[in-house]
């Protein structure tokens, strides 16, 4: 494990190679990622193996969450990128009538990203991509739980001929992480738990360090009696136990219309009953990570049955492998419906209007992905529209993290920030807004001398502009100020 001194060395070394990839032009980073992009694709063998080792995932799993997401970003990158990091010609109002303006966005040095065990390839390729394009280098700091996966993104990234230093991958645990953090990095982008996105918020407020956290989910889905119920019922098994439910957007809480209620949740746990357990390329559904994680999901359970919970079906376990289960008779004073769970239970609860299932729906700490089901699109958006989250998927579940168009973000516990996106790329810059002064004039009427005739000008300045005059006042006014600007030539 690195020292202070040797974490110093790292972001010392990350800023040497910053100050020669900083002079890069998109046009001459894109080839780089490309690069990658195609030893993505030429090693997917090697990166099933390897994350399957490292997380449990089955292979269907790796390719969906982990590796199709990841070339996606990085294709709409390849085209995008140009655009999005050019020079933004912004309006101006009247009051700047002779000025130009724009945004630019410049690079911010380097990049600190943190990364999670779940998706060790996608939440290290999509952050990785989007600062280097930007023009910063990267310090990646992977899971000390998936170690395999972290030299893995090296391996591919000295395969795309990344240069010396740009890319560092840097293993270790909790200490490591604090440890660079320390060290001054020039952004930090986080992906997990609420508790530790605290803590790394707290460790770079000392230096100032600006934060982008991507932290827990409490994920609600919402199908009301007029939606496909089949489909619905599939897309609920799937959303709530692939990956065995370790996923920031897994279906954590479902909230059914009354009237269909017990129809659906028979189906559900019928659909429940069919899903494969394992960890051949067969099953459906892998192992938990750590032991640690399956005491959380133990104590869910136990609080829940200790509080009324009804248990659709046995719990049951194999070693790591924690079968599907299902609850209702359950309320939101329970655990497993206001923390975290990140394993494969569900919960689920009634409701008859849609105001409740609102209102069920918000009534969360997190705020990350959501989920309404119903056939009538205007009431789905309209539900969508009132839901305390960051993104909402209408009748599906779980993939709408895979569009690299639009930006991807929580609210409450579950972070702040982007990524993803045009707002992903240009939250690894800095933005600079810039205005052009067109004027050929000795003074402007803001300068020195203020004098009695100036802050008559400026008044009827004001007047005219936004006390909604008759047009003839206002002639009368814009020609006073003419006169007068005519004196500052």
């Amino acid at each position: 494990m690195p020292n202070a001194s040797e974490t110093e060395k790292i972001v010392n070394t990350a800023r040497i190679a910053f100050a020669q990839w900083k002079e890069k032009t998109i046009a001459e980073r894109i080839p780089y990622i490309s690069a990658l992009r195609k030893a993505i694709v030429k090693n997917l063998d090697t990166i099933a193996a390897v994350i399957k080792e490292d997380t449990g995932k089955v292979d269907v799993e790796v390719l969906n969450s982990d590796v199709l997401p990841s070339l996606e970003l990085i294709k709409y990158y390849e085209k995008q990128a140009p655009k999005i990091l050019a020079p933004q010609k912004k309006k101006i109002s009247f009051l700047f009538f002779n000025h130009d303006a724009y945004l630019e966005y410049k690079p911010l040095g380097v990049v600190l990203i943190i990364v999670p065990w779940n998706c060790p390839l996608q939440l290290s390729v999509v952050p990785l991509v989007s600062a280097l394009l930007a023009g910063n280098a990267v310090i990646l700091k992977p899971s000390e739980l998936t170690p395999r996966s972290g030299d893995l993104m090296r391996t591919l990234c000295h395969e795309a001929g990344m240069p010396n230093d740009l890319v560092q991958v840097v293993p270790g645990g909790k200490e490591v992480g604090e440890a660079l953090i320390q060290a001054g990095p020039d952004k930090i982008f986080f992906t997990g738990s609420f508790e530790a996105g605290k803590n790394i918020m707290a460790q770079a407020a000392n230096n100032m360090t600006p934060v982008v956290l991507e932290l827990g989910g409490k994920d609600p889905m919402i199908v009301f009696e007029d939606a496909d119920i089949d489909r619905a019922a599939e897309a609920v098994v799937y959303g709530a136990f692939a990956h065995a439910g370790q996923l920031c957007v897994s279906i954590e809480r479902l909230y059914v219309q009354e009237s269909i209620f017990d129809r659906f949740v028979s189906r559900v746990v019928n659909r429940m009953a069919t899903v494969r357990v394992g960890t051949t390329s067969e099953s459906d559904l892998g192992p938990v990570i750590s032991s640690a994680q399956i005491e959380r999901i133990e104590d869910q359970i136990h609080d829940a049955r200790t509080k009324g919970a009804t248990f659709l079906n046995d719990p049951m376990q194999q070693g790591s492998l924690l079968y599907p289960l299902a609850l209702t008779n359950v309320n939101h004073g329970m655990k497993l419906l206001c923390e975290e769970t990140f394993g494969p239970l569900l919960p689920i609860m009634p409701f008859k209007t849609e105001e409740e299932a609102i209102a069920l729906a918000n009534d969360s700490p997190y705020g990350l992905n959501a989920s309404v089901w119903s056939r009538d699109l205007k009431k789905a958006k309209r539900v969508v529209s009132r839901l305390e989250t960051g993104n909402a998927y209408i009748n599906d579940v779980i993939k709408n993290i895979g569009n690299p168009h639009l930006p991807f973000g929580g609210v409450k516990k579950s972070g702040f920030g982007k990524y993803h996106g045009p707002e992903g790329l240009r939250a690894f810059s800095i933005e600079t807004a810039v205005m052009i002064n067109k004027s050929k004039g000795k003074r402007e009427i803001n300068w020195f001398p203020y004098t009695a005739e100036l802050a008559k000008t400026v008044r009827g300045l004001i007047t005219v502009l936004y006390a909604g005059l008759p047009l003839r006042e206002k002639i009368k006014i814009f020609l006073r100020i003419r006169r007068f600007m005519k004196t500052l030539q």
